[in-house]
């Protein structure tokens, strides 16, 4: 986003120096463009998702590590322990692990729960999950489809407005200036904006669903009893086939037989 608008800068003052900057600026096209825009897409929502998909910009500037990798090894490790020493010590080893979702998942195993419950319940989890994250990049995609509307209609503004005073040249510089400009916010709503923090947001939400699916399948096969390097096969299917051979998964048991 920072590169785009100092493209945006570069262009403006490369073709008409610095000063050219404020030729830019006009308040009543930030108004219409900016403002209708933006309770356009407050009438699309409830207050609370609007207030979420607002907050969820300064998501879309972070850079979350989602790693698959990682994952699979605490899933393999987590095979051993439980190949070793049963899936009630599955219940010390979660101590170790962060991530609240597969932690959630480890406990329903050590309990005991039916595999087809425990997949249920992670799946529901994985679906809300994915719900919301949804419904925050709908908001983004609701204003990138506003901005360059109400843009238009600031255009349309500022035409009719110059065309009533044709005979008043000192009303058509302004009334051209609102009309092009509204237009140009519009496609900068759209375009810097809205456009690159709904793909980022989108993006995230397919890491972060690939590792929870990674996890799901993961913690089934340790329940089911599956051998370590059956689990570690199964899951690095996830991968790109490029990553796979750099995986290091720690100490599968040699060999790989019953025990």
């Amino acid at each position: 986003m920072a590169m785009g608008l100092v493209m945006v800068i570069f262009g403006i003052v490369s073709s008409g120096g610095v000063s050219a900057i404020g030729n830019f600026i006009d308040i009543p096209s930030v108004i219409i463009t900016i403002g209708g825009s933006i309770t356009g897409t407050l009438a699309c929502f409830k207050m609370t998702d609007f207030i979420a998909g607002l907050k969820s910009l300064t998501m879309s500037l972070k850079d979350p590590k989602y790693d698959v990798g990682e994952v699979i090894t605490q899933i393999i490790s987590l095979s051993n322990v439980a190949r070793k020493e049963g899936l009630l010590a599955l219940e010390e080893a979660a101590n170790g692990i962060e991530d609240p979702f597969l932690k959630k998942g480890i406990m329903l195993v050590v309990d005991g729960t039916d595999p087809e419950l425990v997949r249920g319940i992670m799946e529901t989890e994985l679906a809300c999950v994915e719900g919301r994250h949804k419904k925050v990049i709908g908001f983004w995609a609701r204003w990138e489809a506003l901005g360059p509307a109400w843009g238009m209609i600031g255009t349309l503004i500022g035409l009719v407005n110059m065309l009533k005073n044709l005979e008043d040249a000192s009303t058509i510089g302004p009334n051209m200036a609102v009309a092009l400009l509204t237009t140009l916010y519009g496609s900068l709503i759209a375009n810097w904006i809205c456009a690159p923090t709904g793909a980022k947001l989108a993006v995230n939400n397919d890491n972060e669903m690939m590792v929870k699916e990674v996890a799901v399948e993961g913690l089934l096969s340790i329940q089911a009893g599956e051998n370590p390097r059956v689990i570690e096969e199964k899951l690095k299917s996830f991968l790109a086939p490029a990553v796979r051979d750099s995986l290091t998964t720690g100490d599968n048991p040699a060999g790989g037989g019953e025990g």
